[in-house]
């Protein structure tokens, strides 16, 4: 059995006093937004993208998905970054125009399909390749694999839990910005902390 936290506690704490109007806002967007077409990738590069972020953060089991490719695609035709990178990677958007290439690219050659005709298992496969710096192709001569993958997983999972969806499953409480935290010893929880409860045989994982 696997612990969970009981649904609506964590956005509970967006209509109390214990969060600043703009963290308020910002996460009622999050939680409200719906998707919209792709405006940076074209439709099948974007199509390609949500095939990776469903592999490296799965979401078979939500009911409500959390848009993980919308997100990027938004920030790049916003042309927004976090204001570095590495020295040996070009440009958010030509690192990623790049990169799903070779992922495709990478597929073919070991696989004699694309991406996104793989098993999940095969898709795995590719991605650990392309970790590893151990995918074929032409691409990854030009973009580095691991520094793309490592910039890859690191925004789809900045992405995802900053949602406020996926900060309930952890029972984040984070986004509750006005006050301080005073229990920070072994096991002590504020008042504001979701208590866990056992999980059911049909809770997410």
């Amino acid at each position: 059995m696997h612990d969970q936290y009981p649904d609506g506690t964590v956005r509970a704490l967006l209509a109390t006093d214990q969060v600043t109007e703009a963290t308020r806002l910002a996460l009622t967007e999050r939680l409200t937004i719906s998707p919209q077409p792709p405006q940076f990738f074209t439709a099948s590069e974007f199509s390609l993208l949500q095939a990776i972020c469903d592999r490296l953060i799965p979401q078979d089991e939500r009911t409500e998905r959390i848009d993980i490719a919308g997100r990027i695609d938004e920030r790049l035709i916003l042309n927004k970054s976090d204001g570095w990178r590495y020295d040996v990677m070009p440009a958010d958007g030509d690192a990623y125009k790049l990169g799903l290439a070779g992922v495709d690219e990478a597929a073919r050659l070991l696989f004699l399909q694309t991406f996104q005709q793989l098993s999940d298992e095969l898709k795995d496969e590719v991605l650990k390749a392309i970790q590893h710096q151990e995918a074929p192709g032409e691409t990854w001569q030009k973009l580095p694999a691991n520094r793309f993958f490592e910039e890859l997983l690191t925004e789809v999972a900045n992405t995802y839990y900053c949602h406020p969806l996926a900060q309930e499953e952890i029972g984040y409480v984070g986004m509750a910005d006005v006050p301080t935290w005073q229990r920070i010893g072994l096991n002590q929880l504020e008042d504001r902390e979701p208590k866990s409860t056992e999980r059911g045989a049909g809770g997410m994982v």
